[in-house]
């Protein structure tokens, strides 16, 4: 490895690292744990999804990324004000949220993609069970430029300048150790008029998910990780927008207005699927039919899910490029995300959208106290 290169990746964790945010003891339980807690915090309003390809040359460095990664992480949920450098040494911090960083704000979850457990760094004995490659699905157009990456990053925030702040922030202590693959900038909207966020089709998102107490049973494996799925999502809204009411809200399986399924009042109202078993008030092809039939058999294939809206503006045929980040989180990729895609396939929905991206990666354990670090124990780092 060069030289200058390998200094540069040492000094993000020397210098950078230690000497960068002033993190307060009470802010700190924020981001230790045996677990990644920002898997479980409601969709806050901004959000930047990234996958990187490693860079580093040897499992020296890698671990050394990994550290980089921890302490910035750390500091950045922290907040506080950044550390003088002393006038002749760049400063510690870009300075775009002003004198001090917000203090809880900030959420970060990581996760590594199977193509880090290639011959590179001798971790192919390390990789999680259940971990692969994200296949094509049918009615995917994947872009292979936009999808996989050997490790995931995604940060929320209740405001863009903060998830921005981190992304650069990290970006810099790492330099050298990774790059962007690829990356989507996300939103969350606000409640209107209460109750899930809606999507960009103008119907709630993310009414049910498992309970907390579901959460080891569905989400979390034994060693506190969590498979993550991400799926970048165009919604071709020019066409949507077009469709009548009635039509959507059969595609749904719920109304626009209230986010109730049809056969209720409330947004939170239960379906009665077994109430209609020829779909005659929720069709069989709805999406929330088909997505959780509230069978016993299918129980077990629920998740966890975290979606982002997206807005990239106009393609090259002036079409407008907007839609969703999907993620998601479970115990086993086959039996729970799979499962559900396969049920999916060919619903009526699938005209209106269009699968361009994203990946499957493990979010690793958490990181539990200042000696501790992503991946050190997990991949016996």
């Amino acid at each position: 490895m060069n030289l200058a290169r390998r200094t540069f990746l040492r000094g993000a964790v020397a210098g950078v690292g230690i000497a960068g945010l002033s993190a307060s003891a009470h802010a700190q339980p924020a981001f230790h744990g045996p677990r990644q807690q920002a898997i479980l915090r409601e969709p806050a309003r901004q959000s930047v999804v990234v996958a990187f390809d490693v860079i580093a040359e040897n499992r020296a460095e890698l671990t050394d990324l990994l550290r980089a990664i921890t302490d910035r992480a750390r500091l950045l949920v922290a907040g506080g004000a950044p550390a003088a450098l002393g006038i002749t040494a760049p400063p510690s911090d870009s300075g775009v949220l002003g004198p001090e960083v917000p203090r809880g704000d900030l959420g970060v979850v990581l996760g590594v993609g199977a193509s880090l457990f290639d011959d590179r760094f001798g971790l192919a004995a390390r990789k999680p069970a259940k971990l692969k490659p994200m296949p094509a699905f049918p009615d995917d157009a994947l872009d292979e430029k936009q999808c996989h990456g050997d490790l995931s990053l995604v940060l929320t925030a209740e405001h863009a300048d903060t998830v921005l702040h981190a992304l650069r922030d990290l970006a810099r202590a790492t330099r050298g150790g990774m790059q962007v693959r690829w990356k989507l900038t996300g939103f969350s909207s606000p409640a209107r008029p209460d109750g899930a966020p809606r999507n960009l089709l103008g119907f709630k998102d993310g009414t049910v998910n498992p309970a907390e107490s579901e959460m080891d049973r569905l989400v979390w494996t034994p060693d506190g990780g969590s498979y993550q799925v991400i799926r970048l999502i165009r919604m071709l809204v020019e066409f949507w927008d077009r469709v009548s009411l009635p039509e959507q809200e059969n595609m749904i399986g719920r109304r626009r207005d209230t986010g109730a399924p049809l056969d209720g009042a409330r947004e939170t109202d239960v379906p009665r699927f077994g109430d209609d078993p020829v779909g005659t008030v929720i069709p069989l092809t709805s999406h929330i039919r088909l997505a959780n039939p509230r069978t016993e058999d299918t129980d077990g294939s629920r998740l966890l899910r975290r979606g982002f809206n997206y807005d990239r503006g106009v393609d090259a045929n002036g079409n407008l490029d907007m839609g969703l980040i999907f993620t998601c989180y479970q115990r086993d990729l086959e039996a729970q995300f799979e499962t559900v895609q396969k049920r999916l396939d060919g619903e009526p929905l699938t005209d209106y959208i269009s699968p361009f991206g994203g990946g499957y990666f493990y979010a690793l354990p958490g990181v539990t106290g200042t000696d501790d670090y992503y991946g050190r124990a997990s991949l016996a780092l």
